[in-house]
């Protein structure tokens, strides 16, 4: 079986027995191993040879290498002793890329970036130190995270209901503020001014969107400053008019209610105050009552009654010169009326009446 003239893997000639000049062997084996060993190479993919080299000098040539390197596709070009020499590399030989400050791996057809197994890691810290808790740490002056297609969706996951999945606002490693799932399936917005005494400023009915919490009127008559005016406590453009209504005293409903009938007018206040008007039919006075003459008596029902018990403050103009409005036994859905005057008077007048009171 022949001696081999070179070793297997970096083809480094031996020394042969009774070999003259062996130094000639061995330095050549020397300066193939000061080119390969902490390999690192001025250019990958380098494909025009430089000028002026250095000795030494060592390019990861790329595909369709020119000029002095043309037909050496993937091989390392070394300038050495005025001329280039090419060694071709094996499978997983590592070289630092000088002009990139990167390492690269040979795959067999290029250099590339060695490969990293990204799954399961135990932690990642970015500019900083990541631990059991914060598995993943970053320092830097923002944070993008960017689409891939049309959208991009950031999810926060908790294993149960009663668990916590939220966003931590701090200051000087201090908690402030905290919005998300905490305790249930609610969304909620926490404050604090300490980081150990939290007030809940908002909370979204998971079930119905309706709000509540301490930024949100908690009453009717609650008017503390900075609260959020709720829409069934609060008045605007959508409720001023309306049905009013009321629950033990406080005003439940819109802030004026008008409306008419076949008996007359009403409008109704939130505060409870209730105006009735109505034009009546036309009257003569001709029935002598002592001194005065009257049109005879007859009933105003109300357009809205008024509360029970109550007595309304009434008033009429009998329609006329002379001519005046008496009332008797006013209850709080009618009124007795008659139309007087001093003197006879057939001429047939429509009076106007009013009455005052509350509806609750």
């Amino acid at each position: 079986m022949p001696v081999p003239q070179n070793s297997p893997r970096l083809n480094l000639p031996y020394l042969q027995p009774a070999q003259a000049q062996k130094h000639v062997t061995h330095n050549e084996a020397l300066r193939a191993l000061d080119l390969v060993v902490q390999l690192s190479v001025a250019s990958a993919d380098a494909t025009i040879p430089p000028a002026a080299p250095d000795q030494g000098e060592t390019h990861a040539l790329g595909a369709a290498p020119t000029g002095a390197w043309a037909g050496h596709d993937g091989k390392l070009a070394a300038w050495l002793d005025n001329g280039w020499h090419f060694f071709t590399p094996e499978l997983g030989w590592r070289a630092w890329d000088q002009s990139a400050g990167q390492l690269k791996v040979w795959d067999g057809s290029a250099w590339i970036a060695p490969p990293v197994n990204m799954q399961n890691l135990s932690g990642v810290g970015i500019a900083t130190g990541s631990d059991s808790t914060n598995r993943l740490a970053v320092r830097s002056a923002a944070t993008l995270l960017t689409h891939e297609g049309s959208g991009h969706q950031l999810k926060i996951n908790k294993a149960s209901a009663g668990d916590t999945a939220s966003l931590l606002y701090q200051s000087n490693w201090t908690g402030h503020a905290e919005m998300g799932l905490s305790g249930d399936t609610d969304f909620s917005i926490k404050v604090s001014h300490d980081g150990g005494n939290w007030v809940e400023a908002l909370r979204f009915n998971a079930a119905t969107g309706f709000t509540s919490g301490a930024a949100v009127q908690n009453s009717a008559d609650d008017t503390t400053a900075g609260r959020l005016m709720r829409a069934d406590y609060g008045y605007g453009p959508g409720n001023v008019l309306g049905t009013v209504s009321e629950n033990n005293g406080m005003p439940s409903g819109a802030v004026i209610e008008r409306s008419s009938n076949s008996n007359g007018d009403y409008t109704r206040f939130a505060d409870g105050t209730q105006i009735c008007t109505a034009t009546l039919s036309a009257v003569g006075c001709t029935t002598a009552i002592g001194a005065l003459f009257t049109s005879g008596t007859a009933n105003w029902d109300f357009p809205s009654a008024f509360a029970a018990g109550s007595t309304p403050v009434l008033s009429g103009n009998g329609g006329g010169i002379g001519r005046f409005m008496g009332f008797d036994s006013p209850s709080d859905t009618q009124v007795t009326y008659q139309v007087m005057a001093a003197s006879s008077d057939a001429t047939t007048i429509a009076p106007a009446i009013i009455a005052i009171g509350r509806w609750f």
